[in-house]
């Protein structure tokens, strides 16, 4: 029986799949004052609170930075910077024992080192501004994704005051159900001012486990290392941030 050779296979329908949607996050965040009480809200900048988190780049930046930060003060001497060595030890045939030049060799005991550390090391890496900006950019949007940011009218003391300080902290925990602040021993809060406080700085100095900073001075490894961000005075403390995080202005990370 004959096959008929016009008839065709049936097509079926590729099934398409609906667009994911992305998970969007509120920009619009709590102010609270220094006693823990809300005083308002602050709308963030998505171009600095709202970025994707990147793993490869953040990676290739706390390399860098702590590359950088590294300084070449191991040094060992080579055979030609120790002491002796000028004799040769014993003449080169007839003693039945292995040849040697000079006893400064690194075989010997007290002679040179042959691939030691020495501080012609250059342990710097170039760091692209474009890259900076955007690190900072995402080191931010993560901390606030997280839930690890808060926002704080202003934070000031008429004379620097440790237990001043420390209230503060409790208010804010309570306020912000964040217990971690007051239990938390290791890297817990990092406050960024807008601008240099010396009160404030010498009240929070007690503190082993919280830092004081400027928000020109913020750095992405200190954001990565504490626990909650503490952003006072959002209004000018942002500005700067933002200006930083931006691709055209950035110079520190």
């Amino acid at each position: 029986m004959k096959k008929n050779m016009n008839t065709k296979t049936p097509t079926v329908a590729k099934k398409v799949k609906a667009p994911v949607s992305k998970k969007t996050i509120d920009l619009v965040a709590k102010v609270f004052s220094q006693e823990g009480k809300e005083s308002g809200t602050i709308t963030l900048a998505e171009s600095v609170f709202g970025v994707a988190w990147n793993k490869d780049l953040m990676h290739e930046m706390v390399v860098s930075l702590r590359s950088n930060a590294r300084f070449s003060t191991a040094h060992t001497k080579d055979r030609s910077e120790v002491r002796g060595g000028g004799k040769k030890p014993w003449k080169q045939k007839g003693t039945g024992r292995a040849r040697h030049g000079s006893n400064r060799s690194p075989i010997w005991a007290g002679g040179g080192i042959a691939h030691g550390p020495r501080t012609a090391k250059v342990y710097e890496r170039k760091i692209n501004k474009n890259v900076r900006s955007k690190a900072l950019a995402i080191s931010l949007s993560k901390k606030y994704a997280d839930g690890e940011m808060i926002f704080v009218e202003a934070l000031s003391f008429e004379i620097p005051k440790t237990a001043q300080a420390k209230i503060v902290v409790a208010a804010l925990a309570k306020a912000t159900d964040k217990t971690q602040l007051v239990t938390k021993r290791k890297n817990t809060a990092l406050f960024v001012l807008p601008k240099r406080d010396e009160n404030v700085e010498k009240s929070f100095q007690n503190f082993s486990n919280m830092e004081v900073i400027a928000a020109k001075d913020v750095n992405l490894l200190e954001l990565l290392t504490y626990k909650y961000v503490v952003i006072a005075d959002p209004k000018a403390s942002l500005s700067l941030l933002q200006v930083r995080a931006s691709k055209k202005n950035a110079k520190v990370a």
